[in-house]
């Protein structure tokens, strides 16, 4: 029974992550309409809050991915090579510098 409410929610809610006072209604609404346990709510919200952390964690994952692709698609230089080229132009400054006060 738990996990076809946790089935039904999860597929509800998505990625969606709860509020503390929102996880306390939903657990109460669990408790008198399913006849669920606070402690089986509390337990119940406690995955699908983790569940939705870990999406979450994975989207974002994927939406770097996605840029850096893009980035390199376009020829968009990474913030590393922009501060190579800027330490090879800073050193080469000098050397010019050196050379003209010779």
């Amino acid at each position: 029974m738990i996990e076809l409410l946790e089935k039904t929610l999860l597929a509800g809610m998505g990625a969606l992550s709860l509020s503390q006072k929102k996880a306390e209604e939903l657990t109460q609404e669990l408790k008198q309409r399913f006849n669920v346990s606070e402690e089986e709510g509390k337990a119940l919200l406690a995955r699908l809050q983790e569940g939705a952390r870990e999406n979450q964690q994975k989207l974002e994952e994927l939406a770097r991915g996605e840029v850096r692709l893009a980035c390199e698609r376009m020829g968009v230089v990474t913030r590393e090579d922009f501060d190579k080229l800027a330490k090879k132009v800073s050193h080469l400054e000098k050397q010019l510098k050196a050379l003209a006060k010779d």
